[in-house]
């Protein structure tokens, strides 16, 4: 095994995990909506997730790790994504705000602030905000 492949099989794993945990804030609410689920197929070809680990995932969501990114920066890309999910329907309910606040504390977020992040990042979320946007403004909130 050479080590492109080890990297490789280790990038595939953070994202499938990153994508089950999404999968996990859409599933907050019993189902998944057509907002929901289109947004799952546009992240798993972003994510590069192949269709049998996607229909994988939707069936054993639960058993996937957070696996936070050491980088800050990327954290806040997986809380932007995370944010997404939520906010997909216009309508957060409180079980999915009440999940990604603590999926949050799991990527590394600390749990004192955890829902004043997770309040900010909604509503940057339903004003629009591209990621850089995102990751600039909650950057400075934390200043």
């Amino acid at each position: 095994m050479s080590i492109l492949d080890i990297f490789d099989s280790g990038f595939q794993k953070r994202n499938r995990d990153h994508f089950a945990a999404i999968v996990r804030v859409a599933m907050s609410d019993g189902s998944i909506t057509d907002h929901e689920q289109a947004f799952l197929d546009r992240l798993a070809r972003k994510l590069n997730i192949s269709e049998a680990d996607y229909k994988q995932t939707l069936k054993d969501y639960k058993t996937h790790p957070i696996n936070p990114p050491i980088s800050y920066d990327r954290r806040l890309e997986r809380l932007f994504d995370l944010s997404r999910m939520v906010y997909v329907d216009h309508e957060p309910g409180v079980k999915q705000t009440g999940l990604l606040e603590r999926l949050a504390v799991g990527l590394g977020f600390n749990p004192d602030n955890a829902k004043y992040v997770v309040d900010k990042a909604l509503a940057l979320v339903s004003n629009g905000v591209d990621l850089d946007t995102f990751v600039e403004e909650v950057k400075t909130m934390n200043r």
